[in-house]
């Protein structure tokens, strides 16, 4: 890699703010880049645009809590524990994925393995935003789990994210490019076409990280109807994703599935934030979010630092 284009990537991360060294940067750009082009060697100017489209900021936060940085560990507990806790009430509304996403903590933080730590961290590399890979990381153990206890329990109700596709394999998809065309269009349609009230409970609690009991104050309902009318639109957006790939692209059921799954590893120009904040209604609605989001850190402020001491442990 080119000294000056890594320069200006460090820089753009803004690394040097989680004591992320250059040469550490560079590694983490060098192991992204050859997990993307899978041993093809890319021309310089291929490269400059794949590493440029990266989740640099967050790439770089990941350096950091690989490597034990204390106050890139605090600002991640903080920022991403309701993203997590958010994931597993959505794959399984009666609390049993919660233990799941507290175990994650121990392997994001990492062991000591040969002399180095070995944290979950070193599989992200910036392709998705660090919110995507984490809900994907959690699909994939409660499907796991799931698999495990299969003999002896159901499967839940609630269907859990498609786990990500092998990068290698999904390159090697000619048709990847046009499936996610595809499921981002009929995305788009599923989300113009729910009720504005159910858009407006997305927009709170998945586009600004409210929490149920804080969606349910602001739209005057319980919290319990909170969670109930999100797992409906979750359902109903499915329903009418599926149903657009069926009828209007005319997919198969197999190729369907390829979709949802190449999406869950690369939800590209999806931004759930932007398409929920389409109408002035909610964009109203989503300054009052941000009002909102000074009481959701400090709800978290204190659990944290526990958490943080907890993980050391």
């Amino acid at each position: 890699m080119d000294e000056g284009l890594a320069g200006r990537l460090y820089r753009q991360a803004n690394a040097a703010r989680w004591q992320v060294s250059q040469d550490q940067f560079r590694a983490a750009l060098e192991a992204s880049a050859t997990k993307a082009f899978g041993g093809v060697t890319p021309t310089p100017r291929d490269l400059e645009r794949y590493l440029g489209s990266l989740r640099l900021d967050e790439l770089a936060l990941a350096c950091a809590c690989a490597a034990g940085h204390e106050a890139a560990w605090e600002h991640f507990i903080l920022e991403y524990r309701p993203v997590l806790y958010r994931a597993a009430d959505a794959l399984d509304p009666s609390g049993g994925a919660r233990e799941l996403a507290d175990s994650l903590y121990a392997d994001l933080f990492g062991v000591q393995a040969e002399g180095e730590r070995r944290s979950l961290f070193r599989y992200f590399h910036g392709r998705s935003s660090l919110a995507t890979w984490l809900r994907a990381v959690l699909s994939q153990r409660l499907v796991d789990r799931a698999r495990a206890r299969a003999r002896t329990a159901p499967l839940p109700d609630e269907e859990p994210a498609a786990p990500p596709q092998p990068h290698s394999e999904a390159l090697s998809d000619p048709h990847r490019d046009r499936y996610l065309s595809l499921i981002h269009a009929a995305f788009r349609g599923a989300l113009a076409r729910l009720d504005p009230r159910d858009r407006l409970r997305l927009l709170y609690y998945y586009a600004q990280g409210l929490t149920l009991a804080q969606t349910g104050r602001l739209l005057r309902e319980h919290e319990a109807s909170v969670s109930r009318h999100l797992s409906s639109a979750r359902k109903a957006i499915r329903r009418d994703v599926e149903q657009q790939l069926r009828d209007s692209a005319r997919l198969d059921p197999v190729e369907i599935e390829r979709c949802f799954a190449y999406v869950s590893e690369d939800p590209g120009s999806l931004d759930l934030d932007r398409l929920l904040s389409a109408s002035p209604a909610e964009a109203s609605a989503k300054a009052a979010a941000r009002n909102a989001e000074t009481d959701v850190q400090r709800e978290n402020r204190e659990e944290s630092i526990l958490l943080r001491g907890a993980v050391k442990r």
